[in-house]
C-alpha cells in the first residue's frame, strides 16, 4: 500500500495542468515538510476534484484518510478505524458493491504529488530501505483517489463543519514495484499511476462504467518510472549528508534490485 508521498512542486504550477481551476481554500504549503507527507498523520493536502454543483475543476484541502459520509461519532472512528481508509484497492471500487469505495465511486479526485516512497526488505537487514518513485520527466503528476464529505456536528453547540477527506487508490504492482514493495501484509501493491490525459479523464463528468474499469485496470510500465534509494524517511534523524529526504542515498552494500526476485 502507499502511506508516504512527496509534494515539492508549487501550488501555482497546478494551473499549468488545469487552467482555470477554482480554489475553494487559501492554500499555503510548507514545502520543507511536504517533501515527505505521512498518511498516518491524517493531514491536509491540496486535492483536485470536479464540483457536482458547477461542474468545474476545484482545488481544496482534504484530510488523507476517508471518514465515511454517514459517520456520526467521528472522534471514535478516527481513533480506531481511519488508518484502514488511507488506501482503496482498485479491485474493490466497482467490483465490491458492499464496500465503502463502491458507495463513493462517483466522488473521484486527483492527488498532486512529486513522487511516492515505498520500502524494500533486504534479506538479513534489520530495517527496510526506502525508495523514492516518480514518473519520468515530470515534476508533478496526479494519483487517482476518492473523497468523502462528512458532517462533523459539535455536540455542545450543534454547529456543523464539513470534513473533506480522501483515499488514494492502489493496484497490483508492476515488475519494478514488485521488487521494491516486496514485504508485509500488502506487499506487491503500488499506487495507480496514470498518464496525465488519463488522470484528467478520471475526474471527467462523462466517465462510462466501461472506461472507469479500464482506468482502474491500467498498469504503468516499469520503464516509465524513475526510482532510487533514499535515507530513512520515517525518522527525525537528519540526513547524514544534509540532503532532502527525496534525494539519492547510497546505502553501503545495497543489493541491486535486479538481484532480488519476487517469491
Amino acid at each position: 500500500m502507499c502511506y508516504d508521498v512527496s509534494f515539492s512542486s508549487s501550488i501555482e504550477s497546478i494551473h499549468d495542468y488545469f487552467p482555470g481551476i477554482v480554489h475553494d481554500d487559501q492554500i499555503t504549503i510548507n514545502y520543507d515538510a511536504a517533501v515527505h507527507i505521512i498518511g498516518h498523520a491524517f493531514g491536509n493536502h491540496a486535492i483536485i476534484y470536479r464540483s457536482q454543483e458547477d461542474g468545474k475543476e476545484h482545488l481544496r484541502l482534504m484530510e488523507w484518510g476517508c471518514i465515511p459520509f454517514y459517520e456520526k461519532d467521528i472522534p471514535t472512528y478516527t481513533k480506531g478505524f481511519r488508518r484502514n481508509m488511507l488506501n482503496a484497492r482498485s479491485e474493490r471500487v466497482l467490483q465490491d458493491q458492499k464496500s465503502y469505495w463502491y458507495k463513493i465511486r462517483n466522488r473521484r479526485c486527483l492527488i498532486p504529488v512529486s513522487g511516492i516512497y515505498e520500502h524494500r526488505a533486504i534479506p538479513k537487514w534489520k530495517n527496510k530501505v526506502p525508495y523514492y518513485v516518480k514518473l519520468k520527466d515530470q515534476k508533478m503528476f496526479f494519483l487517482p483517489g476518492l473523497y468523502s464529505v462528512t458532517d462533523d456536528i459539535n455536540k455542545e453547540t450543534g454547529e456543523v463543519t464539513k470534513r473533506w477527506s480522501y483515499t488514494l487508490i492502489t493496484r497490483p504492482a508492476n515488475s519494478i514495484m514488485k521488487l521494491i514493495h516486496n514485504d508485509g501484509d500488502n506487499k506487491w501493491r503500488m499506487p495507480l499511476f496514470l498518464p496525465f490525459e488519463m488522470a484528467k479523464e478520471w475526474i471527467s463528468q462523462d466517465l462510462t462504467p466501461e472506461r472507469y474499469q479500464k482506468i482502474l485496470n491500467f498498469e504503468m510500465p516499469s520503464e516509465s518510472l524513475d526510482y532510487w534509494p533514499v535515507f530513512t524517511v520515517r525518522t527525525t534523524k537528519p540526513h547524514p549528508e544534509g540532503k532532502r529526504k527525496d534525494e539519492l542515498y547510497a546505502w553501503p552494500n545495497l543489493p541491486a534490485l535486479e538481484e532480488m526476485q519476487p517469491e
